[in-house]
């Protein structure tokens, strides 16, 4: 047998010798495809390095998901999506600086949402690029950056938002607080950059529309991500008389806030855009139940069988209590720039952008029991909106609490994806 085998590899040497000697090359291994990559450029150090590492983990996850399926079906094969992190440290300059990077890298696709103030400056930016070089183009998908001017009076057709916006946020958060009879003082406060600016002004209106009755006793807006001690703003808050405490701030500075209210002693409801998130009902303890309000396009005491499926895989892959807040929101737009590839049939930045528009959230996956659209005439996610209410693990209502503190949230109103649209003011330029 070793005979045989040793004049089987001579033939196969001979062979290979006659073929170079007629200069026909032997056959070469198949290459891998080329993944398509994604740029994420977001502060994963700093102020809001924890935020940032949130945003990491879940789209690691939703790159994981859509690969562990091949990865996008395009006609010369399936391309695994590939995930590149760039580190902005919160600082605009730092993000265009990274923008540029990524398109000399040829990365088509570039991701962003902690500070609008960074994602109006990549949008100007990309609308010039996209302008000059056709040849490197990109476009960008926001998870976060909620300034409505984004999609509407500063709206671009690369740019395509995933979350709802400050003022789809606000409707149902100012629904739930005035139909809180008890309420008959509210404080405003917020950073201070244009998402912190514009929630506190259009509180305001919606109040006004709603509950002209209530008295705006605190209009306050402080340093984005710089103070270190707010007890400060948490004794004029008490010292104001103020039953609901309304605020459009994320990360450490929220947490920070609602810990200062705390140690104040201070006996308000926080109607919140991220109170379920990032350290904050750790923060709160005992003192949230009841008191604390967030909103967000789910939460994982939603309920349903697929909703909790998919809530158990996420906790499977991050296991620690501390990484475990999913942004369903980062989840839909993996998934939907994955179907926007396949529709194009090509990775192609102008065409992708043609294919997300108008498109619909694809059920087989994110389970069935999430949906939305991608309105064409402003790129703005069209999705339902729930707004709940901070309880005590195993209470009714809530069978999951948030990393680990013993807390989790009640839904205290639930809006379809037509009831949460608005009407926008976006008169966008077509290439």
């Amino acid at each position: 047998m070793k005979i045989v085998r040793w004049v089987k590899r001579c033939a196969a040497v001979l062979a290979g010798l006659a073929l170079a000697g007629q200069g026909i090359a032997a056959p070469a291994a198949t290459a891998a495809p080329e993944p398509v990559r994604v740029a994420l450029i977001e502060g994963l150090s700093g102020a809001f390095a924890n935020a940032g590492e949130a945003v990491y983990r879940n789209l690691l996850w939703a790159v994981e998901r859509v690969n562990q399926r091949g990865g996008v079906n395009l006609p010369d094969g399936r391309h695994p999506l590939e995930l590149v992190r760039f580190d902005s440290k919160g600082s605009n300059e730092e993000a265009l600086s990274l923008l540029r990077s990524a398109i000399d890298q040829k990365i088509g696709v570039v991701m962003q949402g902690n500070s609008s103030a960074t994602a109006a400056v990549l949008i100007e930016a990309l609308n010039k690029q996209n302008q000059r070089e056709p040849s490197r183009r990109a476009i960008f998908l926001n998870y976060s950056a909620v300034d409505p001017a984004l999609t509407n009076e500063k709206c671009s057709f690369w740019h395509f938002r995933f979350d709802a916006h400050a003022d789809m946020r606000l409707q149902a958060l100012t629904d739930v607080l005035a139909a809180d009879a008890r309420v008959k003082k509210v404080y405003l406060i917020g950073q201070d950059y244009s998402f912190g600016q514009s929630v506190l002004r259009q509180a305001r209106t919606m109040l006004a529309a709603k509950r002209p009755d209530i008295e705006i006793v605190g209009d306050e807006l402080h340093p984005l991500g710089r103070i270190k001690d707010f007890l400060p703003y948490a004794a004029k808050i008490k010292a104001s008389g103020a039953q609901a405490v309304l605020t459009g701030n994320w990360g450490n500075d929220l947490t920070l806030l609602i810990r200062a209210g705390r140690e104040a002693g201070l006996d308000a409801r926080f109607y919140t855009f991220y109170g379920n998130a990032l350290g904050a009902p750790a923060a709160i303890g005992e003192a949230g139940v009841d008191r604390v309000l967030a909103v967000a396009e789910w939460h994982p005491n939603v309920g349903g069988a697929a909703s909790d499926k998919f809530y158990a895989a996420f906790r499977e892959r991050f296991p620690s209590p501390q990484d475990d807040y999913v942004h369903m929101r980062m989840q839909a737009m993996v998934e939907m720039l994955a179907t926007a590839i396949e529709k194009a049939g090509s990775a192609d930045p102008l065409a992708v952008a043609r294919a997300l528009e108008g498109l619909k959230l694809d059920p087989r996956h994110l389970g069935g029991f999430h949906h939305g659209t991608m309105r064409a005439g402003d790129h703005q996610f069209e999705q339902p909106l729930v707004v709940s209410v901070m309880q005590r693990v195993g209470s009714p209502g809530v069978r999951f609490d948030n990393e680990g503190s013993g807390y989790g949230f009640k839904t205290v109103l639930q809006l379809t994806e037509s009831q949460t649209e608005m009407p926008h003011r976006c008169a966008m330029e077509r290439p």
